[in-house]
C-alpha cells in the first residue's frame, strides 16, 4: 500500500514541478529582454483537452457499465 501511495505521490510531484518550471519559462516576468526563447515541456492546452476527452469516455463507459 505504502508503494502505490508514493508512486502515486511521485507523480503528482512530477505534474506540479513540471507544471511550475513551464509556467516560469513561459512568464513575461521571468522573461525579459535579454531571456532566451525557452520552449515548454508539456503542450497544456493539449493536455486539458485529452483529459477532458478521458473524462468523459470514463462516464459514458461507466454508465454502460452500470445500466445492467
Amino acid at each position: 500500500m505504502r508503494m502505490f501511495v508514493g508512486m502515486i505521490l511521485g507523480a503528482l510531484m512530477l505534474t506540479l514541478g513540471v507544471y511550475i518550471y513551464d509556467s516560469m519559462s513561459t512568464s513575461s516576468v521571468a522573461n525579459g529582454q535579454v531571456a532566451q526563447e525557452r520552449r515548454t515541456i508539456v503542450n497544456w492546452d493539449v493536455a486539458a483537452t485529452e483529459w477532458s476527452a478521458l473524462k468523459t469516455r470514463t462516464q459514458k463507459d461507466w454508465i454502460k457499465l452500470t445500466e445492467k
